[in-house]
């Protein structure tokens, strides 16, 4: 039975564009080649950090909602670990209520995205 997932992480803000789409596309690669399918991505940018980690102070945040067997979350936090473009990451279950609440969050971002425009 495949459960919902979360998964944000922080990537060393040194990395050139196509440098962070290449690590967000081998972790969405890794998810479906294990059985798991990808929900939603998001790209939250490049973003100030609470406190300094590996002194850096930025870093690029992203993040992958997912359905995946539950013996797939290890796997994927070992590649995290043995990644050294990724300084931080956080992968959490969604119970019900954050799963709902996940999806009025896309509900809101693509209304606020297509909203009409005016012609004058």
């Amino acid at each position: 039975m495949l459960q919902k997932y979360e998964t944000v992480f922080i990537a060393t803000p040194v990395l050139s564009e196509a440098q962070m789409k290449e690590a967000v596309a081998k972790y969405t690669q890794l998810i479906r080649d294990n059985g798991g399918e990808v929900v939603y991505e998001e790209d939250w940018g490049l973003r100030q950090l609470a406190y300094p980690i590996q002194h850096k102070t930025t870093g690029f945040y992203y993040l992958i909602e997912f359905n995946a067997d539950p013996k797939f979350v290890s796997v994927l936090e070992t590649q995290y670990h043995r990644d050294e473009r990724i300084i931080r990451f956080l992968t959490v279950a969604l119970d019900k209520n954050a799963a709902a609440y996940a999806e009025k969050r896309r509900a809101n971002k693509v209304a606020k995205n297509v909203e009409p425009k005016t012609e004058e």
